[in-house]
């Protein structure tokens, strides 16, 4: 699907918002589950098609692979759960009217000798089919969940689950190889010889997937509970001061640190501090040893914790590739704006409005500018006193793809700037510590200019009046058509000096005859 030069050139570079086009409507009430040896969870996927809200997401943990080393079978009490889950996901699915639910199965159910027994009695007694998936395919979708998020994103992708382990390279938006292995939490504990047989295993596993993938030394993607859980102590143990796992980066030498120290605590007061649930700690420790021992032996540059996984791999998998190509944050933006926004389509003309402050912004910081301008106008509902700090967290803390952490805060800190002049609360002041200096005065002049900006709004197709900046001779022009001259009241006037100000510049306003 190509576009026209005009439109593309109208849109900014992005096209035209795909979420009003029939297919990317056909997806946007998407449901999947995905049974797996440790738990069973249903998302239903909701809103902007090329970044989707979760309409409904619930987990029940199952443990279904618990034993399955000795036994070769389902946990029994697991299976329980687990066919209670399936019943009560059938009957949600029709309460929500959903057309279809994609149901996969993973290591567990297809490693046990009752694992087809299983699915025919969930046929049996839900109707719904579910398809148990090898591992080559279960690292394929874990992959295409990762490229969801990341588009053109390009590494090593690591999703553990309960029973095992799968690894898949990125590239040129394909997924590459993929090798599938034991290295499951729920495996370990069973391996014989105690922690030194367990690590001796592992040790020799991850040799042989390098030998497999071969060099990978781009950045290591972690998918899975485990990984997430892990990440969630590095953060307790750096006391890092934003607790959205998504994009939450971690050094080598931070991933050895953070085993140690698993390692070393007290698991109990550990599990309370961080949040994590008693069967999710119990397997963390065995997911430490085997990713100290996965970094050690790939050596990648860096690592990403990505909520994405299998279920938004399934979701990616119906996505038509205009959808895929697409930038996931600004086309859940462009959807959030058509949805609250008081005058939806304002947002991509305040972004030609303020683009001139910013004339060093390369394509990654434009990218910002016009996703905060989007925002610019969402929260409008909120109590006055209490909007710019609603801003501020909904940036930070909003299930958004394609959004590094100290991007969120950028983000966070521009339309905070745009509602109010005072600085982030108490609260949020420790989140402030993700930017330096100058991303965070950056970020206030965005907001001003925003502020400023949404004075001049009479329509969407309006000219709003243009702004020439300076920076050499530290001058702001605005230049105003006559018509719109009225629009530059007392208080625009003031907005308009609090930009200046933020800029250290000085006004000079042009009303064209």
């Amino acid at each position: 699907m190509y576009e026209s030069s005009e439109i593309v050139a109208d849109w900014g570079g992005y096209g035209q918002p795909l979420f009003g086009d029939p297919e990317a409507r056909a997806l946007s009430r998407v449901g999947v589950v995905d049974v797996g040896s440790n738990s069973v969870r249903m998302v239903v996927f909701d809103g902007a098609a090329r970044s989707p809200a979760y309409f409904f997401n619930e987990k029940v943990m199952c443990a279904l692979g618990a034993g399955l080393s000795q036994t070769g079978r389902l946990n029994p009490k697991g299976r329980e759960r687990a066919l209670a889950a399936m019943k009560r996901f059938k009957l949600l699915a029709d309460g929500m009217e959903l057309p279809h639910m994609t149901v996969v199965a993973t290591a567990a159910v297809r490693d046990a000798e009752d694992g087809a027994e299983f699915c025919e009695e969930v046929l049996r007694e839900t109707g719904l089919v579910i398809h148990i998936i090898d591992g080559e395919e279960e690292a394929r979708l874990s992959a295409q969940g990762v490229l969801l998020g990341w588009p053109g994103a390009y590494g090593l992708i690591c999703d553990i689950g309960g029973s095992s382990m799968e690894l898949a390279e990125i590239h040129d938006n394909k997924v590459g190889k993929r090798v599938t292995s034991h290295l499951g939490p729920l495996k370990l504990k069973d391996i014989k010889g105690g922690k030194r047989g367990r690590k001796a295993h592992i040790r020799d596993v991850v040799e042989d997937l390098h030998t497999q993938m071969g060099p990978q030394h781009d950045r290591l993607f972690l998918v899975g509970g485990s990984w997430r859980a892990i990440a969630r102590i590095d953060m307790h143990r750096r006391g890092y001061p934003l607790t959205v796992q998504h994009e939450y980066r971690m050094s080598v030498k931070a991933v050895q640190s953070t085993a140690k120290f698993i390692e070393k605590s007290d698991l109990q007061k550990l599990r309370q501090d961080c949040g994590i649930s008693n069967s999710r700690m119990a397997l963390v420790p065995y997911a430490a040893e085997v990713l100290a021992r996965l970094v050690k032996v790939f050596r990648p540059k860096d690592i990403a914790i990505s909520s994405y996984g299998i279920r938004e791999g399934l979701l990616f998998e119906q996505m038509p590739q205009a959808l895929r190509d697409r930038d996931p944050l600004i086309e859940a933006c462009r959807f959030a704006e058509a949805k609250e926004a008081r005058i939806p389509g304002f947002g991509r003309k305040l972004y030609e409005f303020v683009l001139p402050l910013f004339p060093r912004a390369d394509d990654a910081k434009k990218r910002l500018i016009k996703a905060a301008c989007l925002l610019h106008d969402v929260t409008w509902r909120a109590h006055p006193d209490y909007r710019a700090e609603l801003c501020f967290e909904n940036a930070t803390r909003a299930n958004l793809g394609g959004l590094r952490h100290w991007e969120r805060v950028y983000l966070g800190l521009a339309l905070m700037s745009r509602y109010s002049n005072r600085r982030p609360s108490a609260q949020f002041k420790a989140l402030e510590s993700l930017l330096d200096d100058k991303l965070k005065r950056e970020a206030e002049i965005l907001g001003r200019a925003m502020r400023f900006g949404a004075m001049l709004v009479i329509q969407q197709d309006a000219q709003i009046g243009k702004l020439t900046w300076h920076p050499r001779k530290k001058v702001l022009d605005l230049r105003l058509e006559k018509d719109n001259a009225p629009l530059f009241t007392e208080v625009a006037e003031a907005r308009f000096n609090g930009l200046c100000s933020a800029l250290e510049a000085t006004a000079a306003v042009k009303i064209c005859r």
